[in-house]
Order: structure tokens, then C-alpha cells, then sequence
């Protein structure tokens, strides 16, 4: 089994990252393991943290109709170059953590996806430099506000809302040439997406260096690779189940965002009081 880095918080609210053993207790590194994190005499057992996102990436950088038969599914045509999005660090979320439906839309899909880890410095590189940035593999939903998306024409709100960015729930090394990725809704047995890695249209060393040629990607930083064929809606109480060979599962289950009440200016003014 390849090793699985995962980021907790322990029971007394630290954080670290980790090396998650087979009996589910977590050795702790002394540093992120891009930054050459070692194992300490520290070990955790299941019940002393809490399972966090892998990374904490000061960007996540997505790409959009990377597989051919999804483009085809949207009526969209095949990008010439790979199209580029962001979605904010705050829609990162966790394995079996909440996906919030916003009140804001009324089609929000899911977006089973390969995510790429950066574990250096990744500024204007060709790519087989690229290739040596890429530190690691992780599972992410990209989730989206579809109606949002045609309705705004550019993707930074459908993409971007708060749990939108589910990632996880570790990080390994390597996964095979031709890693098979399956979405699941609820208990269906057929997957809602099935599809190989080997067919994206833009590999993820060629997204990584076409990335770094604008943007600088810094450790920890997120590149998602993009979805194959069979995106879909989600209802609330739907739970998304998210394989990749060579990885595992990330599963997190469909909420309704609730909005705090707005405060009257009154009440504001009798608070100051």
C-alpha cells in the first residue's frame, strides 16, 4: 500500500500533517512533507484528531473541459489550450465534510476530479521541470453552480462558493499510468462518471508548466485536472463518492446552507449600547 500524508487536527487543536498508518493512527511529521516533513516519536490514535483537507494551498488552479466527451456533454468545443479557472482556498473543504448548497442556485453539480499536489516552486517551467514540481495526488469534487456559471459567463462565483473544493482525504506519491476515476451517487452501484486519466486531453505536467508560465504555483498549491463525462445534479442528502485508483474514495454528503439571519440596524444600535 502506498504511503497516505494526510493533515489533522489533533484533539487539543494543533495541526500537522502525518503519516496515516494501516490501524488508522497518524505518525507526525515534523514539517510538510514537500518540505521534507520527518517522522517524530508522535503518534496519534483515531479518536485523538480530526481528518483535515491534505494541504492548506494558498491557490487551487482548475482546469476546464480536459476530457473530450465532457465538452461534448456540455455542447462546449474542444479548448485549443487548457482553460484556466481558480477557486478560492476558503472553498477547500474535507473527506465527509459538508458540500453547502447555496440558496443563490438551483443547479449544483458535482465534478469528480484527479487533483495534482505542488511540492516546489513552480515559475515559468518547461515540462519536464514541471514534471519534478508535481509532489503529489490527491481526489477533488470540483463542485458547481452550473446555472450560475451560464448565467454569469465567467466562473468565479459557480466555482467558488464556500465547500465548493472538496480534497482529499490523502495525498500519495504515485498512481498508475492509466488510473481509473469512478463518481458514485448515494448507494448506486454504476458510476455516474468512469473514466482513465490517460484521457485528458492536457497532461498534468503540460497543465502544471502551462500553469507557471502565468501564475507561479507555490507548495501546497492545488491544480485540478479536470472531469470526465457524466457531471450531474445534486439534491440535498445526496452523498458524492469519489474514487481514483490508486488513491481511494472521497465522499462528502449534500447540506443546505443556512444564512444567518440579518441583524436590524436597531438591534446593532442596542448592542453598542
Amino acid at each position: 500500500m502506498s504511503q497516505r500524508y494526510v493533515r489533522v487536527r489533533s484533539s487539543s487543536g494543533q495541526l500537522h500533517y502525518g503519516l496515516l498508518q494501516a490501524d488508522r493512527r497518524v505518525r507526525v511529521l515534523d514539517a510538510p512533507p514537500w518540505r521534507n516533513g520527518q517522522a517524530t516519536a508522535t503518534e496519534l490514535a483515531l479518536e485523538e484528531y480530526t481528518l483535515l483537507a491534505p494541504c492548506a494551498p494558498s491557490k487551487v488552479i482548475a482546469v476546464g473541459r480536459n476530457y473530450a466527451q465532457h465538452a461534448a456533454e456540455l455542447g462546449n468545443d474542444l479548448p485549443q489550450q487548457p482553460l484556466l479557472f481558480m477557486k478560492p482556498p476558503t472553498a477547500v473543504t474535507a473527506a465527509d465534510m459538508p458540500i453547502f448548497y447555496p440558496p443563490q442556485s438551483q443547479r449544483v453539480d458535482y465534478e469528480g476530479e484527479l487533483a495534482v499536489v505542488i511540492g516546489d516552486r513552480c515559475s515559468n517551467c518547461e515540462v519536464a521541470e514541471a514534471r519534478s514540481k508535481i509532489w503529489g495526488y490527491t481526489i477533488a469534487n470540483d463542485v458547481t453552480a452550473r446555472d450560475l456559471q451560464r448565467q454569469d459567463g465567467q466562473w468565479t462565483r459557480a466555482k467558488g462558493f464556500d465547500s465548493f473544493c472538496p480534497l482529499g482525504p490523502w495525498i500519495v506519491r504515485e498512481i498508475p499510468a492509466g488510473a481509473h476515476l469512478k463518481t458514485f451517487v448515494n448507494s448506486a452501484t454504476q458510476p455516474a462518471q468512469s473514466g482513465s486519466i490517460a484521457d485528458m486531453i492536457f497532461a498534468p505536467d503540460y497543465l502544471v508548466a502551462y500553469i507557471s508560465q502565468a501564475i507561479t504555483l507555490l507548495p501546497g498549491d492545488v491544480v485540478l485536472t479536470g472531469t470526465p463525462e457524466g457531471v450531474g445534479p445534486v439534491e440535498l442528502g445526496d452523498r458524492i463518492r469519489i474514487e481514483i485508483e490508486g488513491i481511494g474514495c472521497l465522499e462528502n454528503t449534500v447540506h443546505a446552507k443556512i444564512l444567518k439571519a440579518p441583524v436590524s440596524k436597531e438591534l446593532a444600535l442596542q448592542s453598542e449600547v
